[in-house]
């Protein structure tokens, strides 16, 4: 464990009411307009939009996207998200071609490609994962490509299909410390198990980058938030990003406090010093950041220019 000494942690007095750091600019600008033309004309579903993402405007911008498969309707309860809860419709089984038809005409740098949780399925739906990963790759070869996937129940042969389709990066949240799992997200969505996700995806041949991302915010203590940063190392973790909870609804979890800007940067420096490649800290930041995509982005170039060499 760091000591007080080695990484202090700024303390402020908590609150709960919503700070200015937090406001935002409504979203602008030529290239946002043009994405929000092609995804209203082709009935994409982005996070961006569905999550009121407070960065839409940067990265739509800088062409970057969020977008959910498998519909708007998730078969978990987690108590901070947003998402319609109960019987997802059946697959659309063009969805994977009309999202890479309309990726292209976007001409994005870096896709996200994530969805709500799908337990109807015998395969959790990672089988349509993989379909849309490979039309992505076929249609848009210079894209980066990455998946924000569910658990799929740990299955193995199941996190094997979404691999072999060849993602660029693959990202599964664990969302939030170990003893607040259980209050904030769906009694199937196990702390422990995210982590063996992360980690046999991190050990496939493919040689896949991992992410993962964690609000604060919920009640977590600095030395649960280490422990956590430490879980995630000793699994491979690549990539992380922490930003603060926001409560979406009166009838979802409440705000337990603000974390101050000083104390996100102190928070990226305990983590760095675990040896992620990458943190992503902010108050603003969400598991699709523009920042952390624009990291990815210059680090696969360097790999490749390295093979060309």
């Amino acid at each position: 464990m760091a000591t007080p000494d080695r990484f202090p942690l700024p303390q402020v007095p908590e609150t709960t009411r919503k700070p200015e750091w937090l406001k935002v600019r409504l979203p602008h600008g030529e290239g946002y307009e043009r994405v929000k033309a092609i995804v209203k004309r082709t009935k994409l579903a982005t996070v961006c939009e569905e999550a009121r993402c407070p960065n839409i405007a940067e990265c739509w911008g800088g062409g970057t996207a969020t977008v959910m498969l498998m519909g708007e309707v998730c078969t978990r309860a987690c108590r901070f998200c947003h998402v319609k809860v109960g019987a997802p419709p059946p697959l659309d089984p063009m969805e994977p071609i009309h999202l890479a038809q309309a990726v292209k005409e976007m001409d994005l740098e870096y896709i996200v490609v994530t969805s709500v949780n799908r337990d109807d399925r015998p395969d959790g739906g990672a089988s349509h994962f993989a379909s849309a990963i490979r039309e992505l790759r076929r249609e848009s070869p210079r894209t980066i490509v990455e998946v924000l996937i569910p658990d799929f129940k740990g299955v193995e042969k199941d996190l094997a299909t979404v691999a072999e389709a060849k993602p660029h990066v693959v990202a599964h949240n664990v969302e939030t410390v170990e003893r607040l799992t259980p209050t904030v997200r769906d009694r199937r969505a196990k702390y422990r198990q995210s982590l063996r996700v992360l980690e046999y995806l991190k050990n496939r041949p493919e040689g896949l980058y991992t992410k993962t991302s964690i609000m604060v915010g919920l009640g977590e203590t600095d030395a649960e938030l280490e422990q956590t940063f430490k879980d995630l190392r000793d699994v491979g973790v690549d990539v992380l990003t922490l930003g603060q909870y926001l409560q979406p609804s009166q009838y979802h979890l409440r705000v337990e406090r603000f974390v101050t800007p000083a104390q996100f940067e102190a928070y990226k420096t305990l983590a760095e010093s675990y040896g992620f490649l990458y943190v992503a800290s902010g108050p603003l930041v969400r598991s699709s950041y523009r920042a952390a995509e624009f990291f990815m982005k210059g680090l696969m170039e360097r790999e490749r220019l390295e093979r060309l060499g």
